[in-house]
């Protein structure tokens, strides 16, 4: 059971439990000091008079101290004996804090001695219990040859630096669902990678696979994300695996410029609901400065009245998003990796086997901690950007009898298969035309949502080196005119159409055809879905691709 903090003869007031680690980390997250073993001999002055500051400290290293020589077999034993006395303990430190001498005066900035930094859970921990066990470490640290070392002991959580797992699914009810999308774990998640943060390269998330066994057969509970090689590779002429001791490259969730883009999103909601709110104040002023007040004027009162309250609980939570992104994902290299590349198959083309297919992957090992709570399998959120009646005219063109496309619940759109390729060469489906048709959806980085039409026969593509492939083309389409389906950071998107209600993939999404530099493009092209899956199982032979659960 936690031992609550209660005040006792070695607990420091509140200007010294507040102002003790002023300095050590940023924004006054400093920790509150619980009991230091050396208030006696070192007080902690209160300033005086009218020009004064608080001491600023920064954190050092320990070296070069009698404690270097022993901690080894020291260390250890402080742990044993803190754990023994059952205190609910976050970490252990070794550390030394430099003093800052008063602006103006630097040089009279000052060394302390070795600290031992006790951190443990916030009110679990008395100043008297810290200092008695301060005492034993004190008595240990002597018996070692250490002396004149400081036991402090403060208010400590450890977290993991990965920063907060990925952010859960909501339906369009929720005045968030858009803007929160980049942060969550459906289909479509910005990609990035520390390898690539030099050149700003960003793409999307193609889908997640569990590999169910390793390569030896053994059970395996790893989950993997796969987008194209040239999204999460600089070098993609040569085979990449990651392995023992070597450097990782980092996966983030969303490149600067896509978070950017995530927060001038979520602030534009905020802007646009508080015109709104605006209109419905006026609204409701007018209308009770009316001389007539009749049972029309008071309903029509009422209901701006439950628009006003709609649209300010609205802006709150969009605030309190803005403010818990900011807070917490803001930091790319420790609130926003994801998992690091494990493996990435060069890209090539299918020369040997004749289809000429274009073979453009990368898989990464996802971070538990940042995927598990929120994962659902692969899952595309159809957004608001179209109305189900649109989306329902986009997918099933003909307009008249029975569709098979059926609107999902909460908008999320499971995909539950892979298209053949006589399933390509001979759709189910006619336009209003009367013409077969295939159409099909992606959700990326760039464009969001976009819907446009399977060309219907493979096409041939020769890149800008000369290098001849055969791919799957997708034309733009669009509600009441055309929309490019693709642009630059759409790359590794999943091509999926409908049937039944639910997706089955089409490709994976790697290039596009344009009028060159940043226009939109004409054509977009990707490698059939069957060929990327078994490129896939090639290296992982037992992957699975429809899963819907974490694994245990």
């Amino acid at each position: 059971m936690a031992e609550l903090a209660v005040q006792g003869p070695h607990t420091p007031d509140k200007y010294e439990r507040t102002s003790y680690y002023n300095g050590i980390t940023g924004d006054d997250d400093h920790p509150v000091l619980i009991y230091r073993s050396d208030f006696l001999t070192t007080p902690f002055l209160k300033p005086v008079g009218r020009h004064t500051n608080i001491p600023v400290k920064s954190l050092r290293g320990v070296f070069d101290t009698p404690l270097n020589g022993v901690w080894d077999t020291v260390g250890p034993k402080i742990r044993d004996l803190i754990k023994a006395r059952k205190i609910n303990w976050s970490s252990i430190d070794p550390a030394r804090f430099f003093t800052h001498g008063p602006l103006g005066e630097e040089e009279k900035g000052s060394l302390g001695p070795v600290v031992l930094w006790v951190g443990v859970i916030p009110g679990s921990t008395s100043s008297d219990t810290a200092h008695k066990v301060s005492q034993e470490i004190l008595a240990l640290l002597l018996e070692n040859g250490v002396k004149d070392a400081v036991v402090e002991w403060r208010e400590a959580i450890l977290q993991r630096l990965a920063g907060p797992p990925l952010m859960r699914h909501v339906d369009d009810d929720n005045a968030t669902h858009y803007v929160r999308r980049f942060l969550t774990a459906l289909l479509g998640i910005p990609l990035a990678t520390k390898g690539m943060e030099q050149e700003d390269a960003q793409g999307t998330l193609t889908l997640w696979f569990h590999e169910n066994k390793d390569k030896d057969g053994n059970p395996s509970n790893k989950v993997y994300g796969v987008s194209n090689c040239h999204v999460l590779r600089k070098d993609t002429t040569v085979e990449y695996e990651q392995r023992g001791g070597a450097p990782k490259d980092y996966v983030r969730i969303c490149g600067m410029r896509r978070f950017q883009r995530g927060l001038d999103e979520i602030q534009k909601a905020i802007s646009d609901r508080r015109v709104l709110t605006d209109l419905w104040a006026r609204n409701i002023r007018k209308l009770q400065a009316k001389e007539r007040q009749d049972a029309v004027c008071a309903k029509t009162i009422l209901i701006n009245r439950r628009r006003l309250e709609d649209e300010n609980e609205a802006i709150a939570d969009l605030e309190a998003l803005y403010d818990e992104v900011t807070r917490y994902w803001s930091d790319i290299n420790h609130h926003r990796n994801i998992g690091y590349v494990q493996y990435a198959a060069p890209i090539t083309v299918d020369v040997e086997g004749g289809t000429l297919y274009t073979s453009d992957w990368a898989a990464f090992l996802a971070a538990e901690v940042k995927v598990k709570d929120e994962f659902e399998g692969n899952v595309v959120d159809l957004g608001p950007k179209y109305s189900p009646p649109e989306l329902m005219a986009m997918f099933y063109p003909l307009g008249v009898g029975a569709t098979t496309f059926k609107f999902p619940e909460e908008r999320k759109l499971r995909v539950e298969g892979c298209a053949a390729k006589e399933d390509l060469a001979n759709p189910a489906e006619f336009d209003s035309e009367g013409q077969r048709c295939l159409i099909v959806g992606k959700d990326g980085n760039t464009t969001d949502l976009t819907v446009g039409r399977y060309a219907g026969l493979v096409s041939f593509t020769q890149n800008e080196v000369g290098i001849e492939s055969v791919e799957l083309g997708i034309y733009n389409s669009g509600v009441k005119g055309a929309e490019p389906f693709s642009d630059k950071g759409d790359s590794g998107s999943l091509v999926w159409h409908m049937t039944n209600g639910k997706a089955r993939i089409v490709g994976q999404l790697h290039s596009g055809d344009n009028i060159g530099g940043s226009t939109s493009n004409h054509v977009t092209y990707c490698t059939p879905g069957w060929y990327f899956l078994d490129q896939i199982r090639k290296k992982f032979k037992y992957a699975d691709f429809y899963r819907t659960t974490w694994p245990a």
